[in-house]
């Protein structure tokens, strides 16, 4: 792989977690809380939830407020008591500011080197929730499929955010942690692409870098 001229970045399960999608976080937080909930119900409801929220969020709401709506709703459809999913959300949202901060220096060092994006299947608000949790100084660029009216792997958000980093796909390498939505997409745009996955030793595509956490990426940059 030739070095590339710019980086992009899934944010949900990538920069505010190692690896670890929203849904399954969600659905190990609920556990440790006592809700016994079969997978498959969770799952409905989660992306139940997860949908209803999708354009329906003020652009200006902070990250705090989304995963308190989420955690609601999916609290709301389980039949679970608020205090619960309120419960859940205040641990959801204290792992993710911790993760986002424990990253932001790394994303400081790469953007003296790298134009940095992020793109993301979000609700509408992304841009904000870059900039108020401290990460959007570093980026170039925020791509919403809210916003941009495509979700990954479309491979029109994935080509919105190469052209608002300037930068053909080829030269161009995207980092994140979900193998059809992240990997695929940018496979199908012939970007490179590092899949986040703890434990995993194989990508989707022959000679694809797998790292467990995103300080890793220095190595395969190196």
């Amino acid at each position: 792989m030739k070095a590339p001229e710019a980086l992009l970045f899934d944010f949900g399960g990538t920069l505010d977690s190692d690896g670890v999608a929203w849904k399954d976080r969600f659905f190990a937080l609920l556990s440790e809380e006592g809700a016994r909930v079969p997978a498959s119900e969770f799952e409905r409801a989660f992306y139940s939830a997860d949908d209803a929220l999708v354009g329906a969020l003020p652009r200006d709401l902070a990250l705090g407020e989304t995963v308190g709506r989420l955690a609601e709703g999916v609290a709301r459809a389980l039949g679970l008591e608020s205090r619960v999913g309120d419960r859940v959300a205040a641990r959801f949202l204290e792992e993710s500011r911790a993760k986002l901060t424990a990253n932001a220096p790394f994303l400081e060092r790469l953007s003296s080197r790298f134009r940095l994006g992020v793109v993301s299947n979000f609700y509408g608000n992304l841009e904000s929730v870059c900039a108020e949790t401290g990460i959007g100084q570093y980026l170039a660029a925020a791509v919403d499929s809210a916003a941009v009216g495509f979700q990954k792997p479309d491979r029109r958000i994935f080509e919105a955010a190469l052209a608002a980093l300037g930068s053909p796909a080829e030269n161009a390498l995207f980092i994140g942690d979900s193998l059809p939505r992240d990997m695929g997409g940018a496979r199908q745009i012939g970007m490179p692409h590092v899949w986040l996955a703890p434990g995993a030793r194989e990508a989707c595509c022959p000679g694809d870098a797998v790292i467990g956490r995103l300080e890793q990426l220095a190595e395969v940059l190196a």
